[in-house]
C-alpha cells in the first residue's frame, strides 16, 4: 500500500520535477536567474559594487544558465531533425537517444517507434515488389516456354501442351486477382454486406464450384470433397462474398497438399452467439509444423511442402496469399482464422461473430 501511495504521490510531483518537465526546467531558469540577480542586488547594496557591475555580472550568469539549459533542451530537437533528414532520403535505421525522462524523452521514444514503422513498411513494401516479380515471373516464363516449343516445333499444339499453357495462364491470373485482393485491403475499400443465410446449401454451392475448378487451377482431380453440417438448417451471418473467398482459399491449399486420393472436409458448426459460424477446414496433408503456423497467414509466405511441391514440379505451389486474403475478409468480420492441432494433416478454423458483433 505504501508503494503504491508513494508511486502516486511521485507521479503527481512530476510537474514540478526539472528532470522530467519541460516547463518545471523553464521554471526553474527563471527561479534561478530571479535568485542570482536578487543576491547580486543584495551584494551591490551591502557593498560598494556599482550597480551597473552587479548588472553585467547577472546579464552574463542568465544568459550562461540559459545557453546551458538551453543546449539541453535543444540537442534532443536537433538530433530528431537529422534523423528525419535521412528518413527523408532513405534512411530509416537511424534512431534518437530516449533516455530522457521529460517529454522529450516521451517523443524520441514515440520518433523512435515511428521510424521502426517506417522501416518495417519500406523493407515489406521491398520484399513485396521482389516476391511479386518472383510469382510473376514463373507462370510467364513456363507459359513462354511452352508457346515457344509450339512455334519452334519441338511440341506439337495438342491438348496436352495447351493444358499446360492453360493450368499457367490460370495461375497468372489468380495471382493478378490476389493482388487485386489485396490492394482493395489496403486502401480499405471493401465494406462488408452482412446478410442472414442457410449455411448448407451456400457451402454446397462453394464445393460444387471447387470441383468444378479441379483440374484448371491445378491438377489435383483426385481428391474428394465433403461437406458435414451440422444442424443440417444452420444459419449464420456474414458477408457471403467474403466468406466465399474464405472457404475456397482454404479448399483450394487443402487439396493442393492432400495426398493422391485424399480427402478435404468442410466442416460448419454453430458459434457461441446467436447466428455465430465456426467452420472447419481438414485435409490428409503433410501438415503445417508448429513452427510455421505463425506465418502460414503473412502474404508470400508459403510452408517448406509447399516450396519442396513447387521445385519438384508436383504443383505450382500456390501463390502464397491465398491464406493471407482469406485473413483478411476474416478480420473484416472481427472473427479470427488460425491453425489448430490435428491428429493427421492440416486442420484451419475460422470463427465468424453473430449478428451484434457484426454490426458493431
Amino acid at each position: 500500500m505504501w508503494v503504491g501511495w508513494l508511486d502516486r504521490l511521485w507521479e503527481g510531483l512530476r510537474p514540478l520535477d526539472p528532470y522530467r518537465s519541460v516547463k518545471a526546467a523553464l521554471g526553474a531558469l527563471v527561479i534561478v536567474s530571479v535568485v542570482i540577480t536578487t543576491l547580486l542586488a543584495l551584494f551591490a547594496v551591502n557593498s560598494a559594487t556599482e550597480l551597473r557591475v552587479i548588472t553585467i555580472i547577472s546579464i552574463i550568469a542568465s544568459l550562461l544558465i540559459t545557453q546551458f539549459v538551453a543546449q539541453s533542451l535543444t540537442a534532443p530537437l536537433d538530433e530528431m531533425t537529422d534523423a528525419a533528414r535521412a528518413m527523408a532520403d532513405g534512411d530509416y535505421s537511424r534512431r534518437v537517444r530516449g533516455d530522457r525522462r521529460d517529454e522529450f524523452g516521451e517523443l524520441a521514444e514515440t520518433f523512435n517507434q515511428m521510424a521502426a514503422d517506417l522501416e518495417a513498411v519500406d523493407q515489406h513494401r521491398k520484399e513485396l515488389v521482389a516476391n511479386v516479380s518472383h510469382e510473376l515471373r514463373t507462370p510467364i516464363a513456363a507459359l513462354r516456354a511452352v508457346l515457344e516449343n509450339v512455334v519452334d516445333g519441338v511440341s506439337d499444339s495438342d491438348p496436352e501442351t495447351m493444358r499446360i499453357a492453360l493450368q499457367q495462364t490460370d495461375r497468372l491470373g489468380r495471382l493478378v486477382e490476389h493482388l487485386l485482393d489485396l490492394s482493395r485491403l489496403d486502401n480499405g475499400v471493401v465494406p462488408l454486406h452482412s446478410r442472414r443465410f442457410e449455411v448448407w446449401p451456400y457451402l454446397a454451392g462453394v464445393l460444387k464450384e471447387a470441383n468444378m475448378s479441379k483440374g484448371q487451377g491445378h491438377s489435383r482431380t483426385d481428391v474428394h470433397l465433403h461437406l458435414d453440417v451440422s444442424p443440417p438448417e444452420l444459419t449464420a451471418y456474414a458477408d457471403a462474398e467474403r466468406l466465399h473467398q474464405v472457404v475456397a482459399n482454404l479448399i483450394d491449399n487443402a487439396v493442393k497438399h492432400s495426398p493422391p486420393h485424399g480427402r478435404v472436409t468442410v466442416r460448419a458448426r454453430p458459434g457461441a452467439t446467436p447466428e455465430s459460424l465456426e467452420v472447419e477446414v481438414l485435409d490428409e496433408g503433410p501438415g503445417i509444423p508448429e513452427s510455421e503456423r505463425a506465418h502460414v497467414f503473412e502474404r508470400f509466405n508459403r510452408t517448406k511442402a509447399a516450396e519442396a511441391s513447387s521445385q519438384r514440379g508436383a504443383g505450382d505451389g500456390g501463390t502464397g496469399l491465398g491464406l493471407a486474403i482469406a485473413r483478411w475478409a476474416v478480420d473484416l468480420h472481427g472473427g479470427w482464422i488460425r491453425v489448430a492441432e490435428s491428429p493427421r494433416g492440416c486442420r484451419i478454423q475460422v470463427t465468424l461473430p453473430g449478428v451484434e458483433e457484426a454490426q458493431g
